[in-house]
């Protein structure tokens, strides 16, 4: 990621950022950028207040992954879901009292999440840069990770996405969002698009 498209990325957050998912990969969980620092890599920065990471974990072993982070000397707040949550709870990870990253659990049994994106996505995932180790899920799985997300946020960002690239494939588009049966949503929100 080059800092033409960081947003209002500091150089600070993104190494913290980098800091959790090297803490992460430790445990053997993989992570990839997901939210504002995934859509700035896709050429639209917009500003945000935190770095998300997307995991794929069952819900407790946040807490172990939490312990850890504290080692590094990390602040670390843990929410767990509860039974009916769609995700599996979030790691919300601080440094100092500007920078913060999140890591969300999208695996939450019996409850659901998103394992099956989540998955698909962490092993899609692509590099962000040289001079780092940080990943980030694709441009079509950004597009599924917000569809799932719903919202008008989600769908304005979509929207401002596919306007600042236009020669991404929208058939490949269209049918990564057809495996996880977001299709119909994608297509009612790109007519707001070209309608």
């Amino acid at each position: 990621m080059s800092a033409a498209n960081h947003g209002n990325f500091t150089p600070a957050g993104l190494a913290l950022a980098e800091r959790v998912a090297n803490v992460l990969a430790q445990h053997h969980v993989d992570s990839a950028l997901i939210g504002a620092a995934a859509l700035a890599v896709y050429n639209y920065p917009r500003s945000t207040e935190d770095v998300d990471l997307a995991v794929g974990i069952p819900p407790n072993r946040l807490v172990e992954m939490a312990a850890d982070l504290s080692r590094h000397g990390l602040q670390v707040d843990v929410a767990l879901p509860d039974p009916q949550d769609p995700l599996g709870g979030v790691l919300r990870v601080s440094e100092g009292k500007l920078e913060r990253v999140e890591v969300v659990n999208f695996d939450n049994p019996p409850a659901g999440g998103f394992p099956a994106l989540v998955e698909a996505a962490l092993r899609d995932a692509l590099p962000v840069g040289h001079d780092t180790t940080l990943r980030v899920v694709t441009f079509a799985h950004l597009i599924v990770f917000k569809l799932y997300a719903g919202g008008y946020k989600s769908k304005s960002d979509v929207l401002e996405l596919l306007r600042r690239n236009p020669s991404v494939d929208l058939h490949q588009i269209r049918a990564e969002c057809g495996r996880f049966r977001l299709d119909r949503k994608l297509d009612a929100w790109l007519r707001e698009l070209h309608g």
